[in-house]
């Protein structure tokens, strides 16, 4: 068994873009720089030198469409690391409809995108790593998982460490303050349909932190769901929520895919909501 502990910084549905319009109809307090500010605190680890690799689950952007010049201050920092020697995963989500801007940017040799379903390789720490993913799926993600899965190649591909990285519910999720439940709808995977030979799932789309480890049945899942949730509040709902991102330990060991040791969520700092009520 080769190689020691790999150091991962995963984030995702930083939404960058949201609520920052370049040419404002109306004059008032807007949150899209709370975005961009989180982002770059979110990857302080990475800019330090602490962590092997970067995974972004998903939503990198607030939709498909992002006017250049937001582009470039999303890459901006991500080129930093990428040119500093730190490989870094990003996962299309649905408000980018499943693809990320064209850009130069992306074409960096430390910059991978999981433009269609497909598996990564690395070395780092004296292990091999796979990361296996594909883009948001739009039609039904519950009756094409398993099709997707397979044609990232993962059952082809030996490693020491698997990772499989996406931008979808798993069923059981929660969210909101009232602790809504996924179950059974055409764009909740089904616990059960979890391939084992991974250390665990890396996904966004859920925008509460939070890790799965079974399904709706109480079964234990083949590898745990980690869930990072979204770096900042994105509506009232959200009010309660902490957010932040993961560093993740994974080892090599016994089990196929590896193992994940350890897993820290760091909060960021975030925009208070409050409920008022007024007598009227």
């Amino acid at each position: 068994m080769r190689g020691s502990r790999v150091r991962i910084l995963f984030l995702a549905d930083t939404h960058l873009g949201i609520d920052l319009p370049l040419h404002p109809r109306v004059s008032r307090r807007r949150r899209g720089v709370d975005f961009f500010q989180n982002f770059n605190r979110a990857l302080g680890p990475a800019f330090k030198g602490q962590v092997d690799l970067v995974v972004h689950g998903g939503d990198l952007f607030y939709r498909s469409r992002i006017p250049t010049v937001h582009v470039a201050e999303a890459f901006k920092p991500l080129l930093k690391i990428a040119e500093g020697g730190t490989p870094i995963f990003i996962v299309p989500g649905n408000h980018e409809r499943s693809r990320i801007p064209d850009s130069l940017f992306v074409r960096h040799p430390n910059i991978h995108v999981f433009d269609k379903p497909r598996t990564f390789l690395l070395e780092a720490r004296g292990a091999t790593i796979s990361l296996s993913g594909f883009p948001y799926c739009r039609d039904g993600v519950r009756y094409h998982f398993k099709t997707l899965v397979d044609q990232t190649g993962h059952g082809q591909i030996e490693s020491d460490i698997a990772l499989l990285c996406m931008h979808h519910i798993v069923e059981g999720a929660k969210v909101g303050p009232q602790d809504y439940t996924f179950k059974y709808a055409p764009d909740v995977i089904q616990g059960k349909n979890l391939p084992k030979g991974f250390a665990a799932v890396l996904t966004g789309h859920i925008h509460r932190a939070q890790t799965l480890t079974a399904d709706l049945s109480g079964n234990p899942l083949a590898s745990p769901v980690l869930y990072p949730g979204s770096i900042e509040r994105t509506s009232f709902a959200e009010r309660y929520e902490r957010k932040g991102y993961l560093i993740v330990h994974a080892v090599p060991s016994e089990k196929r895919g590896g193992s994940i040791v350890s897993r820290s969520f760091v909060d960021l700092p975030t925009r208070a909501m409050y409920a008022i009520t007024l007598d009227v």
